[in-house]
């Protein structure tokens, strides 16, 4: 679809909501601040086509209205970041423009011409583009001063996505344990089983990594050597689970009595990448998906803030 065929289509579908020879209005205040109709029917422009495939009319003005609903949220949420932003001090210059350009054309390997080239097939003028990059970059300050301290991705949260996506991939946890008990004798009463439980909290608090080895055989326990999760009863399989290595569980009630584990060391089956080769990758995707999740957070915490009309 040409360029002329888009903005003919945009005058045409805007017709029932407004006007044609309406060149501007106010579509939504934001603390007093106007967005305009001419910034949201630019920022439709690359969505018609996905308008115009519609096969009726009811259909396009219905997609037309959801776009527009849609796109008006991001440009309240722009204008939002941007009175934060002014209010902050928070700027980003002509130069940080250019600094993201040439890191931009120089990560995909671009000339100069080239990377104007691309800019032509996506249909951006310089301007256009720099003004939009602009925009991404007060964004992201923006965030990064506001946002980034409520995201924090531990070890064992890294650790845990990667059994995870190994089990999802069919590949087997190993679990190198030793471990003692507390025995409860069949048919014990639960006063009895209670006395039991506090002996087993009693001993795991004196329990330490440095001791475990030396008293297990006194208590009659031991090593276990490597386990896979179906080596043990469930209920005593799930309590290796969020242990790390070097890690010593609570008591956990099994068929014979209270069991203490000292996981020594975990692992994934062989064939599947090493911890170390995946966590840096893990790391950068869990930190991602933290931030969009406290971005979407803070946004609605402004929203509430803020005196939002929506005229359109």
């Amino acid at each position: 679809m040409t360029r002329l065929a888009v903005a003919t289509l945009l005058l045409v579908l805007t017709a029932n909501s407004a006007s044609a020879d309406v060149v501007e209005r106010v579509v939504a205040t934001v603390n007093d601040r106007a967005v305009f109709l001419s910034d949201l029917r630019k920022r439709a422009v690359p969505f018609l086509p996905q308008v115009a495939d519609a096969s009726t009319e009811t259909e396009r003005m219905a997609r037309l209205k959801d776009l527009y609903e849609e796109l008006l949220d991001h440009l309240i949420d722009e204008q939002l970041i941007r009175q934060l932003a002014s209010g902050s001090g928070i700027r980003v210059t002509d130069a940080d423009v250019d600094n993201a350009i040439e890191n931009l054309r120089l990560q995909n390997n671009m000339t100069e011409a080239q990377f104007q080239e691309a800019l032509d097939a996506q249909g951006f003028t310089q301007s256009q583009y720099r003004k939009d990059l602009k925009r991404q970059l007060i964004r992201l300050k923006v965030m990064n001063e506001r946002v980034r301290s409520r995201v924090n991705v531990t070890e064992e949260e890294v650790r845990a996505r990667y059994e995870q996506r190994a089990r999802e991939e069919g590949s087997e946890l190993r679990f190198q344990v030793s471990n003692v008990v507390v025995p409860v004798g069949e048919g014990a009463s639960a006063i009895q089983v209670a006395a039991k439980r506090q002996e087993a909290e009693t001993l795991r608090a004196s329990l330490t990594p440095e001791n475990f080895d030396a008293r297990a055989p006194q208590l009659g326990g031991g090593d276990l050597g490597w386990l896979t999760q179906g080596d043990l009863p469930e209920e005593l399989g799930r309590a290796l689970l969020p242990l790390n290595a070097g890690e010593i569980s609570s008591p956990v009630r099994g068929k014979s009595g209270f069991h203490i584990f000292f996981l020594r060391d975990r692992q994934v089956g062989a064939g599947f990448p090493s911890y170390e080769e995946m966590k840096q990758e893990l790391f950068r995707e869990m930190m991602d998906a933290a931030m969009v999740r406290q971005e979407n957070i803070f946004l609605d915490e402004m929203r509430r803030k803020a005196v939002i009309n929506r005229m359109l």
